[in-house]
């Protein structure tokens, strides 16, 4: 098991295509965030936790740990 977890995840947003890199919160699931692009207000998908496990290139770190404990939930 890797106890590495990683912080930082390229958010993408889905109307305008802007990318963004941002450091996730460790000790939370963020739910909300507004696209630096044009500015709508990305929200997770149905099933995902998080906008990071939505739309970012990496998974927030407790999805990271849970997968790395053997879950079988898909990210």
């Amino acid at each position: 098991m890797n106890d590495k977890v990683i912080l930082q995840s390229t958010l993408t947003c889905p109307q305008c295509g802007h990318r963004e890199t941002e450091t996730m919160p460790t000790d939370a699931c963020q739910w909300f965030y507004p696209c630096k692009g044009c500015g709508t207000l990305l929200k997770p998908k149905p099933g995902d936790c998080c906008v990071f496990c939505s739309y970012g290139s990496v998974p927030c770190p407790p999805v990271q740990l849970e997968n790395q404990r053997g879950c079988c939930s898909e990210v």
